[in-house]
């Protein structure tokens, strides 16, 4: 996916060789090159850019072996694709810090990694054939970025449907001098399963592509049929909440029937580091018995905000504090209008745990969402009139399953057609509006935005059926960046585009 000609990108160890050899065809070639209209990720302006981040010259390094496994589902044991575990074990450092991670592929296919939600370097962002080559089976590749914010976040391939097994893990970038208190974390990543169950994710998406007939009278009545579901429906999100049938709902990569159960002393003072790797799933999430703060979304810190639960699209992040009582308590996150739902549980005394079905009050109450909540003040983008405003239509359906931007389908072999150009130092407002009768989860790439009208700072925010999500950032990553729906289906199915800085 998204492969693209004439462009220098990082290279493999096996590429290496055929560059080598490709060398003086490219100096004598290069007098008559035509001047490139964008910068592209290999552009000095991008090392610039790397070098002026602050850097606390601490290196911290790891491995990813992506391979082949087995996940465990409650003693069922299903094949699927891992970085050795589901979730990856969490990838820490601190603000400034480098980041030095090599993927070594042990995949049949070839894959990449992408850093989600970090304004990292343009050539480190993990997209094959925009931002570097991808890397081939039984090769590596070592990404090396500065951590430039502090916050949640969390990598994944960006290659075809792969995100929709378990190749996933969270990234969390610390600030020395964090202003929030709390006793303990937990990192907690929600996900939608059935590979090696019901069907494969290209298996699926395969299907999907076939399109889906609307069904009137449906909505509220979900039924099955093969790999898609119908009827569903969400009151938050506006209708239609997703197409895909999953058997199973992860907590950590735990089904209900064997849940995560996280143990403390009653008191704690708990944050809560909760992360959508969903594919086709929102989540409405709640802890019995509680309720919830919160202090991030998207890894920016915004002003408190006290609910019952929240609200995650795909690739979304909320950071929550949590008070924790005496007892054992269900944290339950509800697959949004699927009738379904992942389970894990929270003990701080003695007791029997509560069963997976059990009915929380707290899921039928003040539910927070991205769009309601503040920006901090140290965090809010300095008040300016945008220097450039970019509309970008989300058009399709499911009944013919041709999502695309402005009804122009992502074409790797046509890049230009869904780029979008901008000028380093401008700011730049993106109108996104939503043609379409289903909701989707928009992520950018290399920067944070923020909503108007001293909304949140933001990677990824819903939009709704029928609603324009109008949201502003500063050109100052300079490169070529991808955004998209995090519906990975409907990514697939076209729903992609480019921002790109002009040479």
């Amino acid at each position: 996916m998204y492969e693209r000609r004439f462009l220098a990108l990082p290279l493999t160890r096996r590429a290496a060789l055929g560059a080598g050899l490709a060398g003086a065809a490219a100096v004598l070639l290069a007098g008559c090159a035509p001047t490139p209209r964008y910068i592209s990720p290999t552009a000095a302006a991008v090392g610039s850019a790397e070098t002026a981040r602050n850097s606390t010259g601490r290196v911290v390094t790891t491995s990813l072996r992506a391979q082949a496994t087995t996940l465990d589902l409650a003693g069922t044991q299903v094949p699927t694709w891992s970085f050795g575990s589901i979730p990856a074990p969490i990838i820490r450092a601190n603000v400034g810090d480098t980041i030095e991670a090599t993927l070594i592929n042990g995949l049949p296919e070839e894959t990449t990694i992408h850093w989600h939600g970090l304004a990292l370097r343009n050539d480190m962002d993990g997209v094959p054939g925009i931002t570097q080559n991808p890397v081939a089976a039984s090769d590596e590749f070592t990404y090396r970025f500065i951590a430039p914010d502090a916050g949640t976040y969390w990598f994944h391939p960006h290659v075809g449907t792969q995100l929709d097994r378990g190749l996933y893990g969270a990234l969390i970038i610390d600030d020395p001098n964090e202003p929030l208190a709390y006793d303990e974390e937990w990192v907690v990543v929600f996900d939608d399963w059935l590979d090696g169950v019901t069907a494969t994710p290209p298996e699926v998406l395969e299907d999907l592509r076939g399109g889906m007939a609307p069904m009137p009278g449906m909505e509220g009545h979900v039924m099955r049929m093969g790999n898609m579901l119908m009827g569903t429906n969400s009151d938050l999100l506006g209708g239609d909440s997703g197409d895909v049938f999953y058997p199973h709902y992860l907590i950590n990569g735990r089904p209900p029937a064997d849940p995560e159960t996280y143990t403390a002393r009653p008191g704690t003072r708990v944050r809560l580091r909760m992360i959508n790797a969903g594919s086709d799933t929102a989540f409405r999430v709640a802890l019995g018995g509680h309720r919830m703060t919160i202090t991030h979304s998207d890894g920016f810190p915004v002003e408190p905000v006290e609910v019952d639960g929240v609200l995650l699209a795909m690739g979304e992040r909320y950071d929550v504090l949590v008070t924790l009582g005496d007892g054992v308590f269900p944290l339950v996150a509800e697959a949004e209008g699927k009738g379904e739902r992942a389970f894990a549980l929270v003990r701080t005394g003695t007791g029997g745990a509560p069963d997976s079905t059990v009915v929380l009050p707290e899921l039928r109450r003040n539910i927070g969402v991205g769009a309601a909540l503040r920006a901090v003040e140290s965090v809010a983008l300095p008040r300016k009139t945008p220097d450039r405003e970019i509309a970008v239509k989300l058009t399709g359906s499911m009944e013919k399953f041709n999502w695309a931007f402005d009804g122009v389908p992502f074409d790797p072999a046509q890049v230009e057609r869904s780029t979008r150009g901008i000028r380093s130092g401008e700011r730049v407002r993106l109108l996104f509006e939503n043609t379409t009768t289903m909701w989707h989860p928009i992520h950018l790439h290399g920067h944070t935005y923020q909503l108007l009208d001293g909304g949140p700072r933001k990677d990824t925010s819903i939009v709704l059926p029928g609603e324009t999500l109008a949201v502003d950032f500063d050109a100052n990553n300079p490169g070529q960046w991808l955004f998209h729906c995090h519906n990975i289906y409907h990514a697939e199915g076209g729903m992609d585009g480019l921002i790109s800085y002009e040479a």
